[in-house]
């Protein structure tokens, strides 16, 4: 049992320079921990919704007093001074307080850094890692380490929207423990510093999440230069290191359908240009191929790349058991991209996770655009067994402390990374 002392909150700035939330939470045993939650850029319209200010004058409308405010006040009332058995029973009734079923009222970046405060703070009094601890609250045992899907070109959202597609990522396959996933990597993204400036004669700049960000002239050139990139540092495209893709497309799809560039697809074509670049390049994983509300055509993008390529959903699920729920049945998708941020809270996250679970889904655990040097993340990753992390680039103190924390749990709990590539439920 853990009994709430006070529950107390602060403004912070995450990786772009915009407010987010740190919250403290002190339980009687006089422990104390601390949390702090992300923001993100390339959001779904079916996300919790973060609380803040709206004041032009401050931080252009972005502040998160608000929310700090309601931290302090509403929800330090509701929980100061009782007695708690479980994550559960906590995150319970911060929802239940909020009202909404979006969060709107409180704020999900508030209710979000409540529940990882507290799940810290338990952590400490039970002295066991948190990753543990994360095991614990979703009733699994620890199994392996999850396998970092890492950023190296970006697009979209994350870097003006220079090219459509968002984010080209590097899965370093056939490496077997996070140190040397992380050193594959390395050598990739030097040797496509090098590249860009060669060819596009520009400085190793970064995206929101560290990515490169040269001014393609089209996808397909993210692509093929991701390939030069691994070649030249000495490794197989394909067998060393593969490919993954964030194509979030529900930003530049529009009534009239998806507008690639110069080019506007509708949705059938859209699949055969997805599955056009999984025959040409060494794709692994795609992820929101199609627009959230897309419906129709999700089952016909899974089946077109079923065994070769992973379907993952991101702004098409948004963490959500209920849309998780329809896309299992509809067989939209084959793994999960969990960001809690999205849906609020420890509590709902784990049902999120163990749907896609129970439905032969994999889960990829993902950091978001906006992040803090805060580091459960990797515990999170690990605790709740996940396939992947999805973290950012290997730049910037925000991203490089979750890859850090990761290296040192491998290093207390010698667990293997999970294998990759798997063969995506048929």
């Amino acid at each position: 049992m853990f009994t709430v002392q006070k529950i107390s909150a602060l403004e912070i700035l995450d990786s772009r320079g915009r407010p987010t939330i740190k919250a403290t939470c002190i339980l009687n045993e006089g422990t104390t921990a601390s949390a702090s939650v992300p923001s993100g850029a390339s959001t779904g319209t079916a996300e919790a919704i973060e609380l803040r200010d709206g004041d032009p004058k401050r931080y252009l409308g972005l502040g998160c007093r608000k929310a700090v405010a309601n931290v302090n006040g509403e929800i330090n009332r509701a929980l100061a001074g009782r007695t708690f058995n479980s994550q559960e029973e906590v995150d319970r009734i911060v929802k239940d307080l909020d009202g909404t079923e979006n969060k709107s009222r409180l704020g999900a970046n508030a209710q979000l850094a409540v529940s990882l405060s507290f799940a810290r703070a338990c952590a400490y009094v039970r002295q066991v890692p948190l990753y543990q601890h994360f095991a614990d609250i979703l009733g699994q045992p620890l199994r392996t380490l999850p396998r970092p899907t890492i950023n190296l070109f970006s697009g979209g959202k994350h870097a003006g929207e220079l090219c459509p597609l968002q984010d080209i990522l590097v899965v370093p396959v056939s490496a077997t423990t996070i140190d040397q996933c992380l050193a594959d990597t390395f050598a990739v993204y030097q040797s496509a510093s090098k590249l860009i400036l060669k060819k596009y004669d520009m400085r190793p700049l970064s995206a929101d999440e560290g990515g490169l960000a040269p001014i393609f002239s089209n996808p397909e050139a993210m692509f093929s230069d991701a390939v030069e990139a691994i070649e030249q540092a000495g490794l197989r495209p394909g067998h060393d290191v593969a490919l993954a893709v964030d194509v979030a497309s529900s930003h530049f799809y529009t009534k009239s359908g998806y507008q690639l560039g110069e080019r506007l697809l509708d949705s059938p074509a859209m699949i055969e240009q997805l599955a056009q670049w999984a025959k040409h390049y060494p794709l692994v994983s795609l992820e929101d191929g199609l627009s959230e509300d897309d419906w129709d055509h999700w089952p016909k993008l899974r089946e077109a790349l079923s065994g070769k390529v992973r379907v993952v959903g991101d702004d098409l699920l948004c963490t959500n058991p209920k849309r998780i729920q329809k896309a299992v049945k509809l067989g939209a998708a084959d793994t999960l991209l969990l960001k809690v941020n999205q849906i609020g809270s420890l509590s709902e996250a784990k049902e999120a996770c163990l749907l896609a679970r129970n439905a032969g889904w994999q889960v990829t655990i993902s950091a978001r655009s906006g992040e803090t040097e805060d580091n459960w993340l990797a515990d999170l990753a690990v605790g709740w067994a996940g396939d992947q992390i999805k973290v950012g680039s290997i730049t910037q103190s925000e991203r490089l402390s979750k890859y850090n924390r990761l290296l040192e749990i491998e290093a207390e709990t010698h667990l293997p990374v999970v294998a990759w590539p798997s063969s995506p439920t048929t």
